[in-house]
């Protein structure tokens, strides 16, 4: 399998080049050179197999047989350490009405399913190799706790993980900043999370102090990291019977469900893919309007969603533009430049008839975690709150809809408690960050000064 890049100016690369690679050369994304498909036999056979033979079975189809092998050996690790046995459990709250468990890795979010896989496979890419590299991650709360889980000590791999000062929970904080291995360097950024993220891909565009630091990425522009999250979804289809579902996804950066698509194009029963956002709606409006553009950042309850820039839809603007990189090129020239840009009449029909969208404020989602505990005795987070409104709101009475839940309650103690009276209880494994000390730089929104912060490590 090739991997080439959605703005047509990089050359094709391998499993192993895209598993270190952060954006392509030409400043576009990774994706398949064609979507490999499984057969209605192959998925047969996956019915009643293991979380971790879901997840080696997907990865197989994009990566060489060493690597395929590899994927296997790490994921049978990797996914025994989760709480559940089940791994990403589904909860049936009504008929035809599913939450899909996505929060029982180590740091209680959906992020751990694609990180902890990723990084041990990145590990064995630079062992071969016999290289060194630098993550450079942007967070809005969850990418980087996971990230710092699975990196600390990573005998190879240093880790710098930006989050917005002030704009993420004081546990997804604590998470990161109280880690205390020497290869992870927390940086607050003077900024929104679209700022941070901006830093990173000026970093990464800069090609010469890219390679000079070797810079790797984990966020989700990281193709490996989206093939690993198809897996939930192939297993839910396969769980339900391998009918025709609709997933609700609370999304930010457009991975989540991105992978959804995916899923969709190599064979899965996916109907429908609802984006639920907060009131940083930029992804509604573009699924609805056909235009795609940004508006401030407002903070909410659901930080992890606080996103005006959403970086993997370039991914879907390429598929939606018949895979035409001088288009999706052009479209992300002009919103570099304008802050907008919008979809072809076709383009705009070909999103329309997978996706819809609903953007779910404040209000409905502090009543949506207090209905939902009325009503089921079971503690939401504010994200899954987002997609549990949109389902309500857009999920037909014939559809079987499963809706992903994204993080753990007890990450969001202050909103949870606000809507249901109910502070949740951490987890065991993450009471000693309460009290830890932290470790965290603070700097402006500047690339000169994260170089200069990089350059010293």
């Amino acid at each position: 399998m090739k991997f080439i890049s959605t703005r047509g100016g990089a050359p094709p690369i391998g499993f192993e080049q895209v598993l270190l690679s952060g954006p392509a050369p030409d400043g576009g994304l990774y994706v398949p050179e064609t979507w490999p498909q499984f057969t209605a036999s192959e998925l047969a056979a996956l019915k009643g197999r293991p979380y971790a033979e879901i997840v080696a079975a997907v990865l197989a189809k994009f990566a060489d047989e060493d690597w395929a092998e590899q994927s296997a050996r790490v994921a049978r690790a990797v996914y025994a350490r989760f709480d559940s046995p089940d791994v990403a459990p589904l909860v049936e709250l009504e008929p035809g009405r599913y939450l899909l468990e996505l929060f029982h890795g180590p740091t209680l979010a959906f992020k751990d399913f694609a990180l902890q896989l990723v990084v041990p496979l990145m590990a064995e890419a630079l062992r071969r190799r016999k290289e060194r590299a630098l993550v450079l991650v942007a967070t809005s709360g969850d990418t980087g706790a996971a990230a710092v889980a699975a990196i600390a000590n990573q005998p190879s791999i240093d880790l710098v993980v930006l989050h917005p000062l002030g704009r993420i929970s004081d546990i997804q904080r604590r998470q990161m900043t109280t880690e205390p291995s020497a290869n992870v360097h927390n940086v607050a950024v003077e900024g929104t999370f679209d700022d941070a993220q901006a830093l990173v891909k000026t970093l990464f565009a800069d090609t010469a102090f890219a390679r000079a630091h070797h810079l790797a990425a984990v966020n989700s522009i990281n193709w490996v990291r989206i093939a690993a999250q198809v897996a939930y979804y192939m297993a839910s289809c396969l769980r339900l019977g391998l009918k025709p579902l609709t997933f609700v996804v609370p999304t930010g950066n457009f991975g989540d469900v991105f992978a959804g698509f995916v899923a969709q194009k190599m064979g899965a029963p996916i109907a429908r893919l609802v984006v639920a956002t907060n009131s940083n709606d930029i992804l509604t409006r573009a699924i609805d309007t056909g235009v795609y553009a940004r508006g401030q950042v407002h903070a909410t309850m659901s930080p992890a969603m606080d996103i005006q820039v959403a970086s993997n839809f370039e991914r879907l603007i390429f598929e939606a533009h018949g895979r035409d990189g001088a288009t999706t090129s052009k479209l992300m020239a002009e919103f570099a430049k304008t802050g907008a840009l919008e979809f072809s009449h076709a383009a705009h029909e070909f999103v329309r008839q997978v996706f819809a969208a609903a953007s779910v404020d404040e209000h409905e989602t502090l009543a949506t975690m207090t209905s939902t505990f009325k009503a089921t005795h079971r503690v939401v987070d504010p994200h899954t709150a987002v997609g549990l409104a949109a389902t309500a709101r857009l999920a037909r009475p014939e559809e079987v809809v499963v809706t992903l839940a994204t993080a753990h309650p007890a990450k969001f103690p202050d909103a949870v408690a606000k809507a249901t009276g109910v502070r949740p209880v951490l987890p065991a494994r993450l009471k000693a960050i309460v009290d830890a000390p932290e470790r965290c730089t603070t700097l402006p929104n500047d690339a000169v000064e994260l170089k200069r912060f990089i350059q010293k490590i």
